[in-house]
């Protein structure tokens, strides 16, 4: 499948040949310029969503850390019947 069908367009394309011309300042400032486009559409969470993740993280650490030590557990457990304690 050809980037025309994707884009639509040829001059939508990322690898245009009018973009890769230019000198490397030209592409910096065109770098930067996309850089603080994408930088506008970031959306930073509220502090009670903030606080919601950061619950749901300590919780999963948790969890796994409880999975861990129950598997440590066991292969502790195993290790010592079969090869003696």
């Amino acid at each position: 499948m050809s980037e025309t069908a994707v884009t639509g367009s040829e001059e939508q394309g990322p690898r245009h040949p009018e973009r890769e011309r230019g000198n490397i300042f030209n592409r910096i400032a065109l770098f930067v310029r996309q850089v603080i486009a994408e930088l506008k559409k970031v959306v930073t969470p509220s502090r009670e969503e903030t606080v919601r993740y950061v619950w749901i993280v300590l919780g999963f650490v948790a969890v796994v850390m409880v999975m861990v030590f129950v598997m440590d557990s066991v292969f502790t457990f195993l290790a010592t019947k079969v090869f003696g304690g």
